[in-house]
């Protein structure tokens, strides 16, 4: 399934984008639940962590529709952050993670997708003149990916299949299956 949207960017690990995100992150707090909606910024790791100082008792992060990130290397950070934490993720039902979202929610020492939920992959790109499509396979930026998801326990082969599911001004959502096999569910 093949969809046009409006990506907010998912840039290479080692680059910023200067762009400030025009859906910031909310957060809402409910017992030991937190529920995430909006865009991923530079200040996710500070973000995460107050969240957790001022709320120890969260042990679930429920993603509602993050569309994407403007700071990749924060995001992957984040994802490491939750791991460290021991914390959980889950996408609501009906709900959504685009491109960088996607990485976040890969932080989850368990994770759970909600039935409905959508699951958007994309070719990165950095906003500039880098994308993912003109690199050799063999630059080290990819290698960076790989080992992310390999440290999230998703197979390598998932970072290839984004990078050719769509190009980065669209967004290849996920079937059922394709979540279980690239192993994007622990439950």
């Amino acid at each position: 399934m093949l969809l046009t949207v409006s990506l907010v960017g998912c840039a290479a690990p080692s680059h910023r984008e200067s762009i400030e995100p025009s859906g910031e992150l909310s957060v809402e707090v409910m017992d030991d639940v937190a529920y995430l909606s909006g865009v991923l910024g530079s200040d996710l790791v500070n973000r995460l962590s107050d969240l957790i100082k001022e709320n120890p008792n969260v042990t679930d992060l429920v993603l509602v529709d993050i569309r994407g990130s403007f700071d990749q290397q924060a995001t992957m950070e984040g994802a490491r952050l939750i791991r460290r934490l021991d914390l959980n993720t889950q996408i609501a039902p009906t709900g959504f993670v685009l491109s960088g979202g996607v990485d976040l929610f890969l932080g989850g020492v368990e994770r759970l997708i909600g039935a409905g939920a959508g699951v958007g992959v994309h070719a990165w790109s950095d906003g500039t003149k880098v994308k993912a499509a003109n690199l050799d396979p063999m630059d080290p930026v990819h290698a960076t990916y790989v080992n992310f998801y390999l440290e999230m326990g998703v197979p390598e082969r998932f970072y290839w299949f984004s990078l050719e599911a769509a190009p980065e001004d669209r967004v290849y959502f996920l079937s059922p299956e394709e979540m279980y096999d690239y192993q994007l569910v622990t439950q």
